[in-house]
């Protein structure tokens, strides 16, 4: 094991500098390596990997249907997903039901 103790200040940011170089070469390596042995796997079984990391990212969700309309603006809604918007929370507030504020 290395005294470090002993270096300078100097030194010790000339070690600290090889040292993150050496570990940003390695990981690079490493992700080479892996990214080989992911196209040979998909290779293997007939595909390319660019064809299986596409599926992921074109996959879009359905907009929801609209379910709640503001009774002060029938044309601000919300599909009951998500965040409450702050009309529907003050309308629950006031004794209204979900079931008054459907569409």
């Amino acid at each position: 094991m290395v005294d470090l103790n002993s270096y300078s200040l100097k030194e010790l940011k000339e070690l600290q500098a090889q040292v993150a170089k050496a570990i940003a070469s390695f990981e690079d390596r490493k992700k080479l390596e892996t990214l080989a042995k992911l196209r040979e796997l998909a290779r293997a079984d007939g595909f390319q990997l660019e064809e299986l990391t596409s599926m992921t990212s074109t996959r879009k969700r359905a907009p929801s249907a609209v379910t709640y309309a503001n009774p002060a603006d029938p044309s601000d809604t919300w599909s009951g997903r998500g965040r409450k918007p702050r009309w529907f929370i003050e309308a629950m507030t006031a004794g209204k039901s979900r079931e008054d504020l459907l569409v």
